[in-house]
């Protein structure tokens, strides 16, 4: 296990949208670079990097045509190389977003597989014998090649899925085995794509749809067999390489499959929902000041999880992604502060999405942007001051648009504003690395009364109360000692602790 990982903190950054250096209108390489110091200054000490492969942005970069070269529109395989190196320089790690289940149907490896007579890559992907057999149960394009047979696709029709076989042969003629040679082939193919750009400097990966790979696999075996032997080239070769899983399932991800981390991401009825987005745009959420949300059916999802896997690896709660709303679409400013004081003290490894730290707005109803539809209102560009674009570029036309309302959040009004999101997420990063307490695997103990939103947790010796309620509280509590931060007001007399709406203490005993 990589000993860094216990005091990183991931600063998520959407390429295309963050900042613009050449005036395209697009984010770039040498932009990211220029803002390390930004970076740095929020906390941050490893960066997550959204696709910066050559692609046909069909799915935003998420349908790769070459997994070895950059996209010309962000820079050269070079100027990524000068990004680990000045990362590294000031302490900062990079992963970038490695996409092993699928590729661009425009990927050489496809162009070669959908031709007729029988080549090296014919079973790199998945092909049905012919062009009349397309299964209901499997998402198929059909009639599209010359060759005999329909192609699985894992996403976007664009995206065809890559062959690693399957767990459940329900099709003999045309589903291989998960150890098949073709099959494993295409796995050591990908191991040589990590190997590529870990020589390069990169510091490990977070793996798009890491469970989607072996198929007819309902209980992950044959999947997590085969992260299993890439984390096991991962200790022999890169030992201090990481890996973080969209998979949202701890107990595979990390103690079957051997990722380092697993997301915890927002799906219906699990512990994040629960706390950020329950209900009808979070109305339901535990985070939500109206009362409604339900501490006990979080903890009960989520501690279950924590208990099994908290020795082999970290659970990663994050302020949000570039799939989701951003949380000003659901909860008030001093709720987001709430969210932030919680994530940034959780065990785990935390991930902060760039301007989640500012408040920026999720922009509803933008016409979609290279497959974003829905969530093309969460990767608008990065909002840096009150000039063109609000700093992003100096283009007439920016890869989106950005906030035109009079009260847009920036790096320049924010960060210096003493009620600011900013000051909040910036204050209890600094709070997780200056205290051990609060890093990634110290202990961790949960308090709440049964039927009541307030609650609290202990990791060592700091606790955290937490009232997300709009109203003021009193809440039980066996520990008093010294306020090291809060939000709100908070006062503690006679085994009890009285919050003031929507507030936050962090004790130390």
């Amino acid at each position: 296990m990589p000993q860094w990982l216990n005091d990183a903190v991931f600063y998520e950054i959407y390429p295309q949208s963050f900042y613009d250096t050449n005036g395209d209108g697009i984010g770039d390489i040498n932009g990211i670079i220029q803002k390390l110091d930004y970076v740095k200054g929020l906390g941050c000490n490893a960066i997550w990097l959204n696709p910066i492969y050559d692609s046909p942005f069909m799915d935003a970069g998420y349908d790769v045509r070459n997994y070895k070269q950059v996209a010309p529109r962000y820079g050269t395989n070079d100027d990524l190389e000068n990004l680990f190196n000045e990362a590294h320089k000031k302490g900062i790690k990079i992963l970038l977003d490695l996409v092993p289940g699928h590729t661009s149907d425009t990927h050489p490896w496809f162009q070669e597989a959908k031709k007729a007579e029988k080549n090296e890559y014919s079973n790199r992907y998945v092909f049905t014998n012919s062009a009349w057999e397309a299964p209901p149960q499997y998402r198929l394009m059909c009639g599209i090649c010359e060759r005999d047979g329909n192609y699985l696709v894992n996403f976007f029709s664009s995206q065809p899925a890559l062959n690693y076989g399957f767990y459940d042969i329900t099709h003999p003629d045309w589903q291989l085995p998960s150890n098949h040679p073709d099959c494993l082939a295409t796995a050591e193919a990908m191991k040589d794509v990590m190997r590529f750009w870990l020589d390069k400097g990169a510091d490990g990966f977070r793996v798009d749809m890491a469970d989607s790979l072996v198929k007819n696999d309902e209980e992950k075996i044959a999947t997590a067999k085969i992260w299993r032997g890439v984390r096991e080239m991962l200790d022999r070769e890169y030992p201090e390489a990481a890996m973080v899983a969209e998979w949202c399932h701890p107990e595979r991800a990390i103690n079957n499959a051997g990722f380092h981390m697993d997301f915890y991401l927002d799906h219906a009825g699990n512990g994040y929902n629960l706390l950020f987005r329950c209900g009808s745009w979070g109305d339901e959420a535990v985070f939500n000041p109206n009362g409604r949300g339900n501490v006990k059916a979080f903890a009960d999802e989520y501690l279950a999880s924590y208990e099994l896997t908290k020795d082999n690896g970290y659970i990663s709660f994050m302020t949000n992604n570039h799939d989701m709303p951003r949380p000003t679409a659901y909860l008030d400013k001093q709720a987001i502060k709430l969210v932030n004081a919680f994530i940034f003290t959780m065990p785990g490894v935390p991930f902060l999405y760039y301007g989640d730290e500012i408040g920026m707005k999720y922009q509803k109803d933008l016409v979609s942007k290279e497959g974003g539809f829905h969530r093309t209102g969460s990767r608008t560009p990065m909002q840096w001051s009150s000039g063109k674009n609000l700093g992003f570029s100096e283009s007439d036309t920016p890869y989106l648009p950005t906030d035109a309302s009079a009260d847009a959040p920036t790096v320049e009004n924010q960060q210096n504003a003493p009620d600011s999101i900013y000051r909040t997420v910036t204050d209890v990063i600094a709070l997780r690395h200056r205290y051990d307490d609060l890093k990634g695997n110290g202990d961790f103990e949960l308090f709440y009364e049964e039927g009541s939103i307030p609650f609290a947790y202990k990791r060592g010796k700091l606790v955290m109360f937490f009232n997300p309620l709009g109203r003021e509280i009193e809440m039980n509590t066996e520990y008093s000692g010294r306020i090291v931060y809060e939000i709100g007001k908070s006062e503690f007399s006679d085994g009890k602790v009285k919050m003031s709406a929507q507030s936050f203490a962090m004790i130390e005993i």
